[in-house]
């Protein structure tokens, strides 16, 4: 007897999706690792401010991509922010309710900045010091800050800050990077007891070498590739390994996650 022949699997495109008409404000988001997750979000359904800070044709690229896989009206806005500027971090969250005419519900703080050239911390200026923690523990505590004001509550609320598995790690000449960052996860574990019963939970992310122009700052080909053997995978990570784990912890499905920081780095560390 002839096995039957299954019927086509049919899908229906007007079904809801997982972050359907949320508000999501992700900086730092015209490249790299939070432009991959400003367009994941969309793809599953977010409304998605991308946050640049310099670069308007990177940021535009990005709204034209998501908006162009869009069947309705625009899903994605592009909007500069200094993030660690407070008065910009509120004009960023004012721009994102306008926009879309509804609160936000959906904070991915991407946005950060290294020092290429590696310096040791003997080697460090002050203003270097100061650059670096301006964006990206300043900028994470504006953002964070303003988030947990005016994030929807209830349920279904989620901030998300990127940080870095070299808090793990410890590596030489990463000094201060690793310190910004490593203040941000100290700060998350505690804003998401300081947010009990309003529905809105608050996690870390912490790639490891993740192929951005980012992490090819500074570094030589040999340094790539010894930083590739030491990794159980055998490659870099790509923006996508990031993104989809943000894509999980800010949906439905990533409730139960709350005050954590999560490594995704392939084994690195």
């Amino acid at each position: 007897m002839a096995t039957p022949i299954p019927e086509p699997v049919s899908y229906d495109s007007t079904r809801i999706k997982p972050l359907q008409d949320r508000v999501a404000i992700v900086t730092g988001s015209s490249r790299g690792i939070g432009r991959e997750i400003a367009i994941h979000l969309a793809s599953l359904g977010a409304l998605v401010v991308v946050n640049y800070t310099s670069s308007s044709s990177q940021a535009d690229s990005v709204v034209a991509q998501i908006n162009s896989a869009a069947d309705s009206p625009p899903r994605a806005v592009a909007v500069k922010a200094d993030i660690s500027n407070p008065d910009d971090v509120k004009s960023l969250f004012d721009s994102a309710e306008r926009a879309f005419d509804s609160e936000v519900q959906i904070l991915v703080n991407s946005a950060g900045i290294l020092e290429g050239t590696y310096p040791t911390v003997a080697n460090t200026d002050v203003e270097t010091f100061d650059k670096i923690f301006a964006v990206n523990t300043r900028g994470a505590f504006l953002c964070c800050r303003e988030a947990t004001n005016r994030v929807k509550r209830g349920g279904g609320g989620r901030i998300v800050l990127l940080t870095t598995s070299l808090v793990k790690a410890l590596r030489a000449g990463y000094a201060t990077y690793t310190a910004s960052k490593a203040a941000v996860e100290a700060m998350v574990k505690i804003v998401a007891k300081e947010l009990k019963g309003t529905g809105i939970t608050a996690n870390c992310v912490a790639p490891g070498p993740i192929a951005t122009e980012m992490f090819y700052e500074g570094k030589s080909e040999e340094l790539v590739e010894k930083i590739k053997n030491d990794i159980p995978l055998g490659r870099l990570g790509e923006p996508n390994d990031v993104a989809n784990l943000v894509g999980f912890l800010v949906s439905d499905g990533g409730e139960w996650v709350n005050g954590q920081v999560i490594r995704v780095n392939g084994g690195f560390v």
